[in-house]
C-alpha cells in the first residue's frame, strides 16, 4: 500500500475514532445532566473536527486522483437536495433524506457515501435550522448509516436490477432503526435518575443493554419503524430509476486509465468524464 492510499484510509479510520469517541464519552461520565448543557461544551469541537476531516479528505482525494473537481460538484449538488429533501414531511414522521443517502452510497461507495452524509446533514442543518449540540451525533449515526449501505451496495452491484432493489429496501429497513439507535446514545447515558430506562455506571453490560433496549423501545422504536417502513416504499417504488440515473453518473465520473509511452516512460493520466476503460 502506497502512502497516498495508507492515508486515505487513515482519514476515514479517524472519522470512526472521532465516532467512538464523540458517542462513547458520555458513558464515563458519573451523574444527571442535561444533554444540551453536557454535550454544549465538546459539540462544537466534535463538528469542527468533522469539518476539518471532510475538507482535507476531499483534498486528498483529488490529490491521489481518486477524485475530481466533478465529484465535488456532484458531492454539492446531491448534498443540497438531500437537505431539501429533510424539510418534507412523509407519513410516519419519515422523510427522503435516507432513502437517498442509502441509494447514493450503493451506487457511488463507501468513502463517497460517507462524505456524503457528513456534509448533506450539516447543510439540512443549516436548511432547517436545525444547528445544535446534537449536530455532530447526526452526521456521524448518517455516516455510519451510509457505509453500511455502501457495503451494501458493493455486495449488489451484480444483481439483477429488481434483486438489488428488492435487497436495498431490507438495508434501507435496517439503516432506520441504526440511526435511531445511535441518535439515542448521544443523550441516553446523560440520563441518570435511577429508574428501570436510565443509565447507570455500576450497572453490567448485560443490565445497561437491557436498560438501553427498554429505553428504546419505549421512546423511539415505533418512530424509527414508521421511519423504516417509508424508507422501505421509496427504495421500491423509485429505487430502480434512481439508482440506474446514479450508476450512470458514477460510471462517467470514473477516472479512464490513458496509457502514454513518452520517450520510453510509461505514464498514467486520468481523465474524469470518459468511459472506463
Amino acid at each position: 500500500m502506497t502512502v497516498e492510499k495508507l492515508r486515505g484510509s487513515l482519514v476515514y479510520v479517524l472519522v470512526v475514532v472521532v465516532g467512538v469517541v464523540a458517542f462513547g464519552w458520555p458513558f464515563l461520565f458519573d451523574g444527571s445532566q442535561e444533554p444540551a448543557t453536557a454535550h454544549g461544551s465538546d459539540a462544537w469541537l466534535w463538528t469542527a473536527l468533522l469539518a476539518g476531516l471532510v475538507v482535507f479528505t476531499l483534498a486528498l482525494e483529488i490529490r491521489r486522483g481518486v477524485m475530481t473537481s466533478a465529484h465535488v460538484a456532484v458531492l454539492g449538488v446531491l448534498s443540497a437536495f438531500i437537505a431539501l429533501l429533510r424539510l418534507i414531511d412523509l407519513p410516519g414522521g419519515g422523510n427522503g433524506l435516507f432513502f437517498l443517502v442509502v441509494l447514493v452510497a450503493a451506487a457511488f461507495g463507501v468513502r463517497f457515501g460517507v462524505l456524503l452524509a457528513l456534509v448533506a446533514m450539516a447543510a439540512s442543518a443549516v436548511v432547517t435550522a436545525g444547528i445544535g449540540p446534537w449536530l455532530p451525533y447526526q452526521m456521524l449515526a448518517l455516516a455510519a448509516l451510509a457505509a453500511l449501505a455502501g457495503v451494501a451496495g458493493l455486495a449488489t452491484q451484480h444483481m439483477s436490477t429488481r434483486t438489488e432493489v428488492a435487497v436495498l429496501a431490507a438495508v434501507a429497513w435496517v439503516c432506520a432503526f441504526v440511526y435511531g439507535g445511535l441518535m439515542n446514545l448521544w443523550s441516553w447515558p446523560l440520563i441518570q435518575d435511577g429508574g428501570a430506562l436510565s443509565y447507570d455506571s455500576a450497572l453490567t453490560l448485560s443490565e445497561t443493554l437491557q436498560h438501553y433496549w427498554s429505553y428504546y423501545v419505549a421512546t423511539s422504536f415505533a418512530w424509527d419503524a414508521a421511519g423504516a417502513t417509508v424508507n422501505v416504499v421509496l427504495v421500491l417504488v423509485l429505487g430502480t430509476a434512481v439508482l440506474r440515473a446514479l450508476r450512470r453518473v458514477a460510471h462517467r465520473l470514473r477516472p479512464a486509465v490513458i496509457w502514454d509511452y513518452n520517450d520510453e516512460v510509461l505514464n498514467v493520466s486520468h481523465a474524469a468524464g470518459s468511459p472506463a476503460s
